[in-house]
């Protein structure tokens, strides 16, 4: 019978790899309760409308990456393709800010959107997504900035580089709007379908083409940071003089935008020269008008979406540094060998020991090789001499010494905490 694949782009994380996602997933945690962060678990599906207002209609991820469907009752629903859309919407359906006027959200899960599947790009992949509601004071982005690159440092990308840039506000933005339309007008034949078809749309898409055409279509275009008003001017330095509170290296990049059509504002990526072009390991920025337009009140917002994949590429331990071993594997020769050895290892996992043992009744020499291949550190091996004796024989596998030990839990436990201490004979 012809076995069946995964779906194209859909990838398995193996126990091989699981270790380091776990490491990782880790650290999220502990940075960002540190801040102040709280879980939240949000479903997969949604309805396809929350993406279409909360992402903007002309994106690409709206125009041609969702998987959607119209499910039996007529229904239009999509698979997540980022998470801040739904962390909004169960932040207003549930009215968390009568709770708590600030709230620091985070979550970690998949996301789906249907791009060609390549190296690092998956269909399903996953993110880390980071946001804080009910602030708009500028220290709040410098310290969304300073958590995220403790929590990069953490995970040992030890230099991360960090560009920001302003992308103003309804107030100012519309100047630069216009200016950039007018910048592009007599300049459509250099610009790709897509950014063609954006000029009456959304224009400011044009900065973040990767398309080196639409790239030199917009060198000389206007800058945004000469459109900025008074206050988004003020808000943008006081960022930067709170980054530099902490010494965090950052640069200005004032061609960089985001990709989606919500942010205003403080707007970031942390980048790093390990993926070569595509060098950007993280992005974020503030959207103060998301809440409203999704149907809340106006409450401002700030937060930042890792792509795992991506992440976990650029560590410098690989997934073999985090494969998870069994402390003790049991090596039990005969019937009732096998009978106290199976009591024994159970016991030794209720109380939080990782143990293995053979159920297949196979000679030592074949048991002793399952443990090194699992890389067990200690063996305990049970005969009808031991069984007779009371007390079996304790292998520490690293240095090849064994010693005798009493069958019992108590007593193996015991051999073990002294043999990690560095105590040769405990009994």
């Amino acid at each position: 019978m012809e076995t069946i694949s995964a779906i194209r782009g859909f990838k398995d994380i193996l126990p091989a790899e699981a270790g380091q996602w776990l490491f990782v997933e880790e650290q999220a945690r502990r940075v960002f309760h540190a801040f102040g962060f709280r879980d939240i678990r949000i479903p997969i599906l949604e309805k396809t409308e929350l993406f279409a207002r909360g992402i903007g209609e002309s994106t690409d991820i709206v125009e041609k990456e969702m998987y959607t469907f119209t499910d039996r009752g007529d229904e239009s629903l999509t698979l997540r393709p980022e998470a801040t859309a739904s962390i909004l919407r169960a932040y207003i359906e549930h009215a968390l800010y009568a709770t708590d006027p600030v709230a620091r959200l985070y979550t970690i899960g998949p996301m789906f959107r249907r791009e060609r599947p390549q190296k690092g790009r998956y269909r399903q992949f996953y993110q880390i997504d980071a946001e804080i509601l009910g602030l708009d004071d500028p220290r709040v982005d410098a310290e969304l900035i300073l958590m995220l690159t403790h929590f990069l440092k953490a995970v040992g990308l030890t230099n991360p580089h960090v560009e920001i840039n302003s992308l103003g506000c309804p107030v100012c933005r519309p100047g630069f709007r216009s200016a950039v339309v007018a910048h592009l007008q007599g300049r459509e034949e250099e610009l790709c379908g897509d950014c063609r078809r954006r000029i009456d749309t959304n224009p400011l898409r044009v900065f973040d083409c990767k398309i080196e055409s639409c790239r030199a279509a917009v060198e000389h275009a206007p800058r945004l940071a000469d459109f900025l008003c008074d206050a988004c001017r003020v808000h943008f330095g006081t960022v930067q003089e709170s980054l530099g509170l902490f010494c965090v290296p950052f640069s200005i990049n004032d061609r960089m935008v985001r990709g989606l059509d919500y942010y205003t504002r403080t707007t970031f990526e942390v980048t790093t020269d390990v993926l070569g072009a595509q060098n950007a390991v993280v992005g974020g920025g503030r959207y103060d008008g998301l809440v409203q337009q999704l149907g809340g009140p106006d409450i401002p917002g700030i937060g930042f979406a890792i792509g795992f994949e991506r992440l976990v590429s650029l560590m410098p331990r690989v997934a073999e540094d985090f494969r998870r071993t069994p402390a003790l594997f049991i090596a039990a020769l005969g019937a009732e060998a096998q009978k106290i050895a199976f009591e024994l290892a159970n016991r030794l996992r209720l109380n939080n020991v990782e143990v293995e043992m053979d159920y297949a009744g196979k000679s030592l020499k074949s048991q002793m090789k399952r443990a090194d291949k699992l890389g067990c550190r200690y063996a305990l091996i049970i005969g009808d001499r031991e069984i007779a004796e009371k007390s079996g024989v304790f292998r520490d596998l690293r240095n090849s010494t064994q010693t005798p030990v009493g069958l019992d839990l108590a007593s193996i436990t015991g051999k073990m905490e002294a043999l990690q201490r560095g105590v040769e004979d405990l009994v």
